[in-house]
């Protein structure tokens, strides 16, 4: 019996949204197509690129803290002519160590869920190498980084992300706009709050808001919750503060003026975001698309500049929820919310419309298919999924 072809995912942990993103893909699959292709996660910065490259994952979240310095260097390199220079600039420095992976890492199907390593491991792959597939993780404005013109497919999670692709000079038919792929368990279907606020804890006689701080409790989650807090009103908090422990020992010595449930490092959000009323949280993208598919309306506090600018105005745009970049605009955004349940109302119908719940489902369906093309010796493109 053959080998199953092989896929390789490459990304790196600059941020939890690249292995989150490769994740899904892989968890859908494996569900939906078990046994149709082997896949390999490499986390690509770490395990073969030259110093100082590999140390981009730990200084990724220092970087971020710095939020001027960060946007200048972002905006600086965010061109498609830039872009391009940076890559041939930086190709003779890291050019072993990238075909040593190509060497190592034998594969049917390369999928690249990080901006970084396209253009890199696509040149040492060559015309001649397999098929490359580029998974966007940026929602709406992606660096140029992310769109490589030679790469057979970039898939891309909203239609802003397709207009900013053709922009940097890709095809139209190289573009597919299916989603940003999140994990299966962010994308059932709608469950019963009141059985689910039972097992909780939570009461059922009022809205519970819900904040979060990301996998790494970070920015100002406890001048937020304090903020929100003080407001009038019968209403319910819970914080979520990851891993950031320090955090999370200030939240529980602290006295509420309202019920507060406190979590460190959760593994049940889904649970808690189809629970809560609305949530309070950065303007991450994996955080925002989960939220969506859970129906449940975002109020945003903060975000990175750069590559989150658009998630912010695509939030707001699309009537899901509101920017409100300070303890005290939060506040009054909260506030405002829970005055106005049909504002609330409104905002879970637009998160119904515009989810992509099966979007890891539909880039597994469209990776299964290049890796039958390319056991069939075929050089085509296969159809898009849901396409005649």
């Amino acid at each position: 019996m053959p080998e199953a072809p092989r896929i390789l995912f490459l990304f790196s942990d600059t941020g939890g949204g690249h292995r989150s993103a490769a994740e899904a893909i892989i968890e859908a699959l494996e569900t939906y197509y078990p046994g149709q292709a082997s896949t390999e996660l490499l986390d690509v910065l770490k395990d073969y690129a030259p110093t100082p490259f590999h140390l981009l994952p730990e200084s990724y979240p220092i970087m971020v803290k710095i939020p001027q310095a960060w946007e200048f260097g972002y905006r600086l390199l965010d061109g498609h002519h830039r872009g391009r220079a940076l890559s041939a600039a930086v190709w003779p420095y890291v050019r072993s160590r990238v075909k040593q992976l190509v060497e190592e890492q034998p594969a049917d199907l390369v999928v690249s869920v990080h901006p970084l390593l396209i253009a890199p491991v696509w040149r040492a792959l060559g015309v001649d190498g397999p098929r490359f597939v580029t998974v966007v993780t940026d929602l709406v404005t992606p660096h140029a980084l992310w769109y490589h013109r030679k790469v057979d497919l970039t898939v891309v999670p909203t239609d802003e992300a397709r207009l900013r692709a053709i922009e940097c000079g890709l095809d139209d038919d190289r573009v597919s706009v299916i989603g940003l792929p999140v994990a299966q368990r962010f994308c059932l279907a709608p469950a019963d709050k009141t059985v689910l606020r039972q097992q909780l804890g939570w009461p059922n006689d009022r809205p519970v808001v819900l904040l979060v701080g990301g996998a790494e409790g970070l920015g100002p989650v406890y001048d937020t919750a304090r903020a929100v807090a003080r407001l009038p009103g019968d209403f319910a908090l819970a914080v979520v503060s990851g891993r950031n422990e320090a955090l999370r020992q200030r939240l529980e010595r602290t006295d509420w003026e309202v019920p507060t449930f406190i979590y460190g490092f959760e593994r049940r959000m889904p649970e808690l975001m189809q629970a809560a009323t609305f949530l309070v949280t950065k303007a991450g993208p994996g955080t925002i698309t989960e939220a969506i598919n859970a129906g449940l309306p975002i109020i945003l506090y903060n975000r990175i500049p750069g590559q989150e600018d658009g998630n912010v105005d695509y939030v707001v745009a699309k009537g899901v929820g509101k920017w409100a970049p300070s303890p005290s605009a939060t506040a009054a955004a909260v506030r405002d919310w829970l005055e106005s349940p049909e504002a609330v109302k409104r905002a879970v119908d637009n998160c119904r419309r515009i989810a992509r719940p099966k979007a890891a489902q539909e880039i597994a369906e469209l990776l299964v298919a290049y890796v039958k093309q390319v056991r069939a010796g075929s050089n085509g493109r296969p159809p898009l999924p849901g396409s005649s």
